[in-house]
């Protein structure tokens, strides 16, 4: 979560950042001074689709873009969010958790989360 608050510093944003461990359960939470409630609600929701989902919130997005059916079904399940800035915690191939970034563009936010996964040595894949 540091990391990747770090980083949104650096380039003038402001985020909120949820870390969830692999069943979607919150174990990290932070946010920057001035962030909006909502923004810290998302971070948190797709912290927990990236984790449940063992997929970034882009690769969903992209996959229910693909299918109105399955667009239908996720849109009825509380707490999955299909906006950029959820990414999955991979060591060594398997996910054990996830993170997510709220409060920038969509591609800033996964940048953030990917940065802070780097930093630790982990990898959204």
């Amino acid at each position: 979560a540091n990391e990747a608050m770090a980083h949104a510093t650096t380039k003038g944003w402001k985020i909120a950042v949820a870390i969830s461990d692999h069943s979607g359960g919150l174990v990290v939470f932070r946010r920057m001074d001035g962030v909006l409630s909502i923004t810290t609600e998302i971070a948190i929701d797709k912290s927990y689709t990236a984790a449940i989902m063992r997929r970034t919130t882009k690769a969903l997005a992209e996959r229910m873009t693909s299918s109105p059916d399955l667009t239908m079904g996720m849109a009825n399940r509380p707490r999955l969010v299909a906006w950029q800035g959820g990414v999955p915690i991979v060591e060594n191939g398997v996910v054990i958790g996830g993170i997510g970034v709220s409060g920038a563009a969509g591609h800033e936010d996964a940048e953030c989360g990917e940065i802070a996964l780097a930093a630790l040595g982990l990898s959204s894949s």
